[in-house]
């Protein structure tokens, strides 16, 4: 009988229960043994292992982040740290490791399996900035969550005649701000991948007003070298430029937090299954993932510290119908 075990890294993410509820059910199917591995792999150094069966994830699906918890942990950096965790899953007979989370978890994935230990990645950030996966898991109910908050910014925009500058979740990728900002009808949207001035932004909205328009919207990612709270300074000190009165709202960790959708659910579930089915044929040292509607397996020297481009044509359509 084959002992696996799995954990989830990094930052929390809708449908990583889903995910979990899968490996651990299709595992079990088979009659494997598994484990869930608490608090990432600052647990996994620690020796945090759980017994997982069918019943002890019944009724998870629909929870928003993580049921086994993830923690930051400094030392599975080290050479030392990271030689220990193998040895914490060798004593214990694990046979293989699902890893749940985004960049910097997957590298830690990676690392295990250059040390010679059987891992598989499950692609899920917020960010959708890992290779390997057109989307990963959380990105669409966090686009839709902060959708919502847009549209009701813009209600309240309209109302007072408004300008609303909206910081969404994104350090190193702009792709939710992009969405978010198409999807919401920004006049203007920042990204860390193709810089914009304040004077650029500044015109966007002096322009808007200049044309009638009751509000004008802005969408900023974090990452941006002109996030919220810089072009918030800059426009305290150029308010007359804009025309309107600004308003600055930052979402947060609130995009996180949310109860996954249904594409979330349904990607989890695939993303765990198929996750299981690499461990049974023995193909590990992969991440798995969603390229072009099919879910695949990409080996990690295709996606650690590759890079995931914007589509520059998409910034390019949320200019021209901005106007």
């Amino acid at each position: 009988m084959k002992r696996i075990a799995v954990l989830t890294s990094g930052g929390d993410a809708p449908g990583m229960n889903a995910a979990i509820r899968a490996v651990v059910r299709t595992s079990i199917e088979r009659g494997w043994e598994v484990f869930g591995v608490e608090h990432g792999y600052r647990g996994l150094l620690n020796g945090e292992f759980v017994p997982l069966n069918r019943r002890d994830v019944g009724g998870i699906m629909q929870l928003g982040g993580t049921i086994l918890g993830s923690a930051r942990c400094p030392e599975f950096k080290t050479d030392e740290g990271r030689r220990k965790a193998v040895r914490e899953l060798n004593r214990r007979g694990v046979e293989a490791l699902v890893v749940i989370g985004g960049n910097g978890s997957q590298a830690g994935a990676q690392a295990l399996y250059q040390l010679g230990f059987p891992v598989v990645g499950v692609a899920s950030t917020i960010d959708n900035d890992l290779a390997g996966s057109d989307i990963t898991l959380g990105v669409d109910t966090a686009l839709n969550i902060a959708l919502e908050a847009i549209d009701r910014l813009k209600v309240t925009a309209s109302s007072h005649e408004r300008a609303f500058l909206v910081e969404v979740m994104g350090r190193n990728c702009g792709y939710l701000a992009l969405m978010a900002g198409l999807a919401g009808g920004a006049e203007a949207i920042c990204v860390p991948e193709f810089e914009t001035s304040p004077e650029a932004v500044a015109e966007a909205i002096a322009t808007a007003y200049e044309r009638g328009k009751p509000h004008a919207l802005i969408v900023v990612a974090e990452g941006a070298r002109y996030n919220a709270t810089r072009l918030a300074e800059y426009f305290r000190e150029h308010n007359e430029e804009l025309g309107f009165q600004l308003r600055v709202t930052i979402l947060g960790h609130v995009q996180r937090g949310g109860t996954p959708g249904a594409f979330d659910r349904l990607l989890g579930t695939r993303f765990g299954a198929y996750a299981v089915e690499q461990i049974a044929a023995d193909n590990y040292g992969v991440l798995v993932g969603q390229i072009k509607g099919e879910i695949v397996a990409t080996p990690y020297d295709q996606v650690i510290g590759q890079p995931k481009p914007l589509d520059p044509r998409l910034l390019e359509l949320a200019n021209v119908l901005a106007k």
